[in-house]
């Protein structure tokens, strides 16, 4: 069983990550006889597999139908960040209690806020096209933010509450660093996300005083 389990986390991780690259493209069919052979797994983990990106929304699948990947919502995007605005504040809190006991947690924390801060500047000061090629840039900080966040969070549920949330906005990033034409408006500029992520770091560093308090405006 324990053998089972561990194939089926593979071939979750692996689809997810193929999904969230763009490598399966919206739309894409999920044949499980295809991607068992592709992957060297079973119907049965591949099967379970599509069911579990199905509930976190990557995947439409009904049962006697060929799955496929979810197309990119715009609704769906925005659902999830004001979600996760729900969400990060929490789970900054939880981490600011675990560097209460452990100052080691808030290292990539002081870190983050320093790189945020300097984009955040560098972005206001960028032309319109310059800011468009400035995103690999914006996305490689703030993903080092959310995995900070996840892995240093008390609270399990949250930490995967927030980590599976993070699906449709990395296929958003890939869609945007791939040049893809983009949707009708972005649902958060990224000098607006960079300015809460700046945020919770700063309450997150804050709270032991291990940097001068900074002004968000």
């Amino acid at each position: 069983m324990a053998r089972a389990t561990g194939k089926s986390e593979a071939v979750y991780e692996q689809l997810k990550s193929d999904i969230e690259s763009l490598r399966l493209r919206p739309g894409a069919k999920l044949s499980e006889v295809q991607l068992g052979e592709e992957l060297g797994a079973s119907r049965t983990p591949v099967r379970e597999a599509i069911r579990r990106l199905a509930r976190e929304g990557l995947v439409d699948f009904v049962p006697g139908e060929v799955a496929r990947v979810a197309a990119i919502s715009l609704g769906g995007v925005r659902a999830r960040f004001e979600f996760r605005m729900l969400l990060e504040p929490r789970a900054a809190a939880s981490v600011a209690s675990a560097g209460a006991a452990d100052e080691r947690v808030l290292v990539p924390f002081r870190e983050l806020l320093e790189r945020l801060e300097e984009f955040d500047a560098s972005f206001r000061a960028l032309d319109a096209a310059a800011q468009a090629r400035s995103y690999q840039k914006f996305y490689e900080v703030t993903e080092g933010f959310d995995q900070a966040v996840i892995a240093a969070c008390r609270n399990p549920y949250l930490a995967r509450t927030i980590r599976d949330l993070r699906s449709e906005t990395v296929r958003l990033a890939s869609r945007s660093c791939a040049g893809s034409t983009p949707l009708p408006r972005k649902p958060l500029a990224p000098a607006r996300r960079a300015s809460m992520t700046r945020s919770s770091s700063s309450k997150v560093v804050r709270t032991r005083t291990l940097t001068p308090a900074r002004s968000s405006s």
